[in-house]
């Protein structure tokens, strides 16, 4: 993970306009001295989301949700911090200073790279729309039934044949070479020479899942192109294959709202469904759909998976595949069969949404389509042949990673074949918890877990999280614990940077903690902090259950180093006894957190 100068955050901390940033996303009316919205993180139809003109952060009167721009983005849009802090960076204008040896990648700042995209976009965008030279990918694109909402939407654009061209007016906007090969929008060729990556395709841009451009998808429309059908950006510091799902910047709220995505191979394919409506599509990007993709869904929380793949041969393999790995993660794959020669844009365009809907409700469950994707390659009339199937299907899911998915599935399987549960052997039932446990004892071992900061960052969590609408949690803090209570100097730091802030009357906001903690660790570990998600309604009870567990801790270690003194043979009877009597006291007077009356702003 990068890190980012203080002096850089600072600059980014100064320029956030929250009103900005939240009205991208939420209509904001101007009432007064304050802006007021719809809060989008509960279900009102009188606004109760308010910014205060001039403020840093926001505040739901109805649900008590609190936060900054950086909240927000995580929030709503679910991004990391680190996502947040780049977009808003990105938004801003402002160059992000690295900490010199804190990133892998030595080179051009990555807000140059998004800078070259952004403008080649809306080059690749205007010669589509008006050269003679774009008219012919135009007709094309109409012919395959993309009008021109869809075009400018999408800012769907096109490369033109000439050499150069897109160079010069990056030369205009003072954009290097440099920048542009690191980009991918050029490329050195064997002699040497710099040529245009891309030249007679139309392009379709592809996003991070916050917004910003970083690639590009070529398509062929003439036989005569050189190449295949489909040419991507190499890989970039921006662009990595294995990790961008393309269309997820048009569908991360849905998709995290309603925990569902639909999967489909190819661009077009994912945008005319987000078009049509089912803005919760995604497709891999120019590589098999691997488990990073897998990942990217599963931290968005998706629980069901439709795999909208083409019907024939090559599409109904990566089914298996890509159900697999979903299946693997605890996440239900549905597999969407479309009639032979269609794929989804097909599909949509003779059919329409409605009727694509249905196909969703009547999709097949991964494991019925194991079955019949397997009783293609085997004889399961014969006994050997429907023992191969068990066998082979069995095996296949007792690798997957969550007991009790396993244990289900397996006893599903029976049911669908037909035959007794104990015949697909009973240890098999079993063992998959014994498998898992091993595993995870295995990582156990090769990780280093420290107590202290897992309990510390708890108390931190809740602070940073809850500190706003629950001040009477600040006060519990200052009345139980001092500094002295946090072993781990990153989260003593960032306690004493939050009170400070808290004294001096102001809001505590992100970028100011990472600022003030003054860690080379403070932007990954406030990351590491707000990634795990906490039930905020029982927000009340774990907190003060923290605090009394680091209360706890700081009296059995008073008790031990008493104990040890005690036991050194280095004290006289005396001292001895006054020490016996401190243990046992301590013994008999168990601390206690002291409460004060709840108090939360409204």
């Amino acid at each position: 993970m990068p890190i980012f100068t203080k002096e850089s955050l600072e600059t980014l901390r100064h320029r956030i306009d929250l009103v900005e940033v939240v009205s991208s996303h939420l209509e904001l009316k101007r009432t007064g001295a304050a802006y007021k919205a719809l809060c989008p993180f509960h279900d009102e139809r009188s606004p109760s989301f308010v910014i205060q003109k001039g403020d840093t952060h926001y505040h739901c009167f109805g649900c008590g949700v609190h936060g900054d721009a950086i909240h927000f983005l995580m929030n709503h849009l679910k991004m990391t911090f680190l996502e947040a802090v780049e977009h808003l960076a990105s938004r801003f204008h402002v160059h992000l200073d690295q900490v010199e040896g804190t990133e892998e990648v030595k080179g051009i700042n990555k807000s140059r790279l998004r800078e070259a995209l952004e403008v080649a976009n809306e080059f690749f965008h205007f010669c589509l729309l008006h050269t003679p030279e774009g008219q012919e990918a135009l007709k094309y694109l109409y012919q395959r039934g993309i009008d021109l909402a869809f075009i400018k939407l999408f800012k769907v654009g096109f490369a033109p044949p000439q050499a150069g061209m897109l160079r010069k007016l990056l030369h205009k906007r003072s954009i290097s070479d440099a920048v542009m090969l690191e980009a991918g929008l050029l490329v050195e060729s064997n002699d040497g020479k710099l040529r245009d990556f891309f030249a007679d395709r139309i392009l379709f841009p592809i996003h991070q899942a916050s917004g910003s451009i970083i690639g590009f998808s070529g398509r062929k429309f003439k036989e005569t192109t050189y190449g295949g059908k489909y040419v991507n950006t190499p890989e970039t510091p921006l662009f990595k294959k294995s990790r961008v799902l393309f269309g997820l910047n048009h569908c991360r709220r849905r998709i995290a709202k309603e925990r569902k995505a639909i999967v489909v191979e190819g661009q077009i394919d994912a945008l005319r469904l987000i078009y049509a409506g089912f803005n919760f599509t995604v497709a891999g990007q120019g590589t098999a759909f691997g488990e990073g993709h897998v990942k990217e869904l599963v931290q968005l929380g998706v629980q069901i998976v439709y795999l909208a793949l083409d019907p024939d041969v090559a599409g109904q393999e990566a089914a298996f595949k890509i159900g697999n790995l979903f299946q693997k993660e605890g996440v239900d794959a549905r597999i969407v069969q479309l009639p032979l020669g269609m794929d989804p844009d097909l599909f949509l365009r003779e059919k329409g949404p409605e009727v694509f809907q249905k196909y969703l409700q009547k999709s097949q469950d991964y494991l019925a389509f194991l079955i019949a994707h397997f009783s293609r390659k085997m004889n399961v009339n014969t006994p050997a042949g429907k023992n191969e199937l068990v066998q082979t299907i069995s095996a296949q899911i007792q690798q997957w990673n969550h007991p009790l998915i396993v244990h289900e599935s397996l006893r599903q399987l029976a049911r669908l074949l037909q035959i007794p549960e104990t015949m697909i052997a009973a240890e098999s039932l079993v063992s998959p918890s014994i498998t898992y446990l091993k595993k995870v004892a295995h990582v156990g071992t090769q990780a280093s877990i420290d107590p202290n900061r897992i309990l510390e960052c708890d108390l931190l969590r809740w602070m940073l999280l809850m500190g706003e609408t629950h001040p009477h949690f600040i006060e519990m803090v200052r009345l139980n614990l001092t500094e002295a209570d946090f072993q781990a100097p990153i989260c003593r730091n960032l306690y004493l940077a939050y009170l400070e802030q808290c004294a001096h009357g102001r809001s505590p906001d992100l970028l100011s903690l990472v600022i003030a903690i003054d860690h080379e660790e403070g932007q990954a570990f406030i990351s590491e902090l707000l990634q795990k998600k906490v039930h905020k309604e029982k927000a009340e009870a774990h907190f003060v259950e923290t605090i009394q567990r680091l209360l706890d801790r700081k009296w059995m270690a008073l008790r031990e180093e008493i104990k040890m003194k005690i036991q050194s043979g280095q004290l006289s009877d005396d001292e001895a006894l006054e020490l016996v009597k401190q243990f046992d006291d301590l013994k008999r007077n168990p601390p206690k957190v002291k409460e004060i009356q709840r108090r939360e702003t409204t």
